[in-house]
């Protein structure tokens, strides 16, 4: 079909591809036993047990299925960032094995200590270096710190829009429409891209990867930056400092309350209670 505009004879518009960058943190398994879970107290680090692997942060998992939601309904590019100091390349390939297209690190001793300022800068330096994008995905918060900052953060340092808690993201010719939750219910937000949006579980678990593209993942290059190559300088940047890291004590005592009939050991407790003054 030709469409006639102004006296020219044009042929059908075809869409732009949607330019999508997911943000995908490595955390320590937020499964781990107590029993396993170790701290440096001098150092202020969690000291990683030996032998269990870190994992995706399961609210990034959740907008890496919505990116690919995106993609099987529109077609779309997707870009994986992760940025840490000893970044897991068998884990963070599982990304490209579901459906994504590019995965890049940014890794780096310097980004072992940086807060959730710094830690947005310089996602937003990697976008910036990246170029041309529409959608920007974080999940609603890291599963080890429950921030919740680095997303709105990036979306301020590249001066675009950011809409949070997404329940269902649709995106398509330049527009963006969310389904983001709310205390009562859901409200439904529009707003042109590029945009940031965050999201949680209610976006659905992350689908599994075939045998066959988890062994094509392997094949894939990976993008690596460091600090220098991002040319970005965080220690001035940093705006929160940790000054101590400590697993809380838990106290638990037992009361037994007795008496010669239930309404005896009712009144008992009762007098328990007010003497705690719990009651």
């Amino acid at each position: 079909m030709l469409l006639l505009l102004n006296g020219r004879k044009e042929g059908p518009k075809v869409e732009k591809m949607i330019n999508m960058i997911v943000c995908m943190k490595q955390v320590l398994d937020p499964e781990l036993p107590l029993s396993l879970f170790k701290i440096d107290p001098e150092a202020k680090r969690v000291i990683p047990p030996r032998g269990r692997s870190p994992v995706l942060n399961p609210f990034d998992e959740n907008v890496l299925e919505a990116a690919l939601k995106i993609k099987d309904a529109e077609g779309a590019k997707i870009t994986v960032i992760s940025m840490g100091s000893h970044l897991d390349e068998l884990i963070l390939r599982e990304t490209l094995a579901v459906g994504a297209d590019d995965l890049i690190f940014l890794e780096d001793d310097v980004f072992e200590d940086v807060d959730s300022y710094s830690t947005a800068y310089a996602l937003a330096t990697a976008i910036k270096r990246i170029g041309e994008y529409d959608l920007i995905l974080c999940g609603r918060q890291a599963a080890d710190t429950d921030a919740g900052q680095v997303g709105f953060a990036i979306a301020e340092i590249l001066g675009i829009p950011s809409i949070p808690l997404a329940r269902k993201i649709e995106a398509s010719n330049g527009k963006l429409r969310v389904e983001r939750v709310v205390s009562d219910g859901h409200e439904v937000i529009e707003a042109s891209m590029p945009a940031l949006v965050t999201a949680g579980y209610e976006i659905g678990a992350i689908r599994e990867a075939s045998f066959e593209a988890t062994m094509a993942a392997d094949e894939k290059e990976i993008t690596v930056w460091n600090v220098q190559e991002l040319g970005v300088d965080l220690s001035p940047l940093k705006r929160s400092n940790l000054l101590k890291l400590f697993i809380p004590a838990h106290e638990v005592s037992c009361h037994i309350i007795e008496g010669e009939s239930p309404e005896e050991a009712g009144e008992n407790l009762a007098l328990k209670l007010r003497d705690d003054q719990i009651i």
